[in-house]
């Protein structure tokens, strides 16, 4: 039944919650409707819509309470169309990494979800289309390849319409896709949960935008993955104070290009990742300013900035290290690591012989970039190869330079700070601390299995 007799109200802002929300009100032949938004500008954009079709003169479904106009982009709406639009409405407040993420997961389910038409691309094809052409706000705009030309016009026409989402046929095969790597194996568990949680979130959008009915995910009895996911470090990545501190060492043989030795200038980036327990991407942030290095006793970093690489494309700026504050952080709070003498020392000499990039950061390039991810875990591999035996170098010992980081939370705990004392300083709550990092560092059992043996002295005998 159609009405043309219709009343829009102004938006409501609800507050109760964790969050505002804002709702949307019409009348529709006598006829009470609404619909909620979680942000101002997409309740804006649909009583724009609203309006717009009244001054049209257009007749509304009385069930729906819905335009003509909207009834038919609802039913004509592919699911390449609507994420776009959702990555639209996600990415200015996203992360880098979070953006990269977003865009892996969506690649990876959106050839699944098509019709059967000749002439499909290949999987390669269409990833390509998509992560570099068709998802990133940036880049749709620019033409497409030559090359890929067909595989966006065969995309674009084999894309399911939204509403065929709420089949569960459909979502199961989108789920299963989820599960699997390029090549057809299946994926690790974590990439597969991060990568349905994207799925999910997608659908519930559209769910709020009233666009599907309910989240079809719900309704299904998914396959289970259920396989353990370790929450824990392996005791096996963590080092002792000597051999830490023959990696640091062997770093000034290594990373040798002509007359400069890479190792070298990245001594003391390690140091703070395993005297301070730094991220990689927060001592990649580190400046001067932020260091308090007296000439004798402990001194103080203080942590602002995070610098994480994760690619031209997915940063605002355009550099490959994204410029965020610190994780598990509010915007611009800070974190304050007391360091011991020896990282302060290392930090003076790096100074005095490197000196600072133009904004006073103390990592930087010959060029004066941001050390990329790829630069400083090369001259780890190499150190790792130098300073341990080839027993060593083959276990998981100091895999990665993230594990130093393991390493010195697990000496602190061991050493006998407070776990609330070693979670403010690494950056973690107690929880996660407790559960993720505590950890025996390697080389210490047998000082244990030496305090049991003395406990035992007179059992049986």
């Amino acid at each position: 039944m159609k009405s043309r007799a219709v009343r829009v109200w102004d938006i409501r802002v609800n507050k109760g919650g964790r969050k505002k929300t804002y709702t949307v009100r019409w009348i529709v032949g006598g006829r009470e409707k609404s619909r909620n938004f979680a942000t101002r500008a997409l309740a804006d954009n649909f009583r724009s819509d609203l309006m717009q079709a009244i001054n049209r003169g257009e007749a509304f479904d009385s069930v729906t309470g819905l335009p003509d106009s909207m009834m038919a982009a609802k039913e004509a709406q592919t699911w390449l169309e609507f994420v776009q639009s959702y990555v639209d409405m996600k990415w200015p407040g996203a992360a880098a990494k979070s953006r990269a993420s977003l865009v892996d997961a969506l690649a990876t389910v959106t050839p699944a979800l098509v019709r059967d038409l000749s002439g499909r691309p290949g999987p390669g094809q269409l990833r390509r289309l998509l992560v570099d052409h068709l998802l990133p706000p940036a880049v749709r705009q620019s033409d497409v390849p030559p090359e890929l030309a067909p595989a966006a016009r065969w995309l674009r026409r084999a894309s399911l319409p939204l509403v065929e989402l709420g089949q569960a046929a459909t979502v199961r095969a989108a789920l299963d896709v989820l599960a699997l790597t390029l090549d057809g194996r299946a994926a690790a568990v974590t990439t597969t949960r991060r990568k349905r949680s994207v799925f999910y979130n997608v659908l519930q959008y559209a769910v709020e935008l009233e666009l599907l009915d309910f989240n079809p995910v719900d309704k299904l009895r998914v396959r289970s993955t259920r396989k353990k996911v370790a929450v824990t470090v392996d005791r096996r990545v963590v080092v002792n104070p000597r051999q830490a501190a023959e990696l640091l060492t062997a770093l000034t043989y290594v990373g040798r290009r002509g007359r400069v030795r890479k190792g070298e200038r990245l001594v003391a980036f390690f140091a703070c990742l395993y005297l301070a327990a730094l991220r990689p991407g927060e001592a990649l942030g580190l400046r001067e300013q932020d260091c308090h290095l007296p000439a004798t006793g402990w001194g103080r970093l203080t942590l602002v900035d995070n610098r994480p690489q994760s690619g031209k494309r997915w940063t605002d700026s355009g550099e490959a290290h994204d410029r965020r504050g610190l994780k598990h952080r509010a915007d611009a709070e800070s974190r304050s690591v007391p360091i011991p003498p020896e990282l302060v020392t290392i930090l003076r000499e790096h100074i005095d012989r490197y000196g600072v990039a133009d904004d006073g950061r103390l990592f930087r390039s010959e060029r004066g970039n941001v050390v990329a991810a790829s630069t400083y875990s090369r001259v780890w591999e190499e150190a790792r190869a130098f300073a341990l035996t080839p027993h060593q170098a083959a276990s998981p010992l100091a895999g990665r330079p993230y594990d130093l980081r393991h390493a010195a939370v697990s000496l602190w705990l061991n050493a006998g700070a407070p776990a609330t004392e070693v979670a403010e300083r690494a950056g973690h709550s107690v929880d996660v601390l407790l559960k993720v990092y505590a950890k025996c560092i390697d080389g210490q059992e047998a000082t244990v299995n030496q305090r049991i043996g003395d406990a035992l002295q007179g059992f049986g005998g």
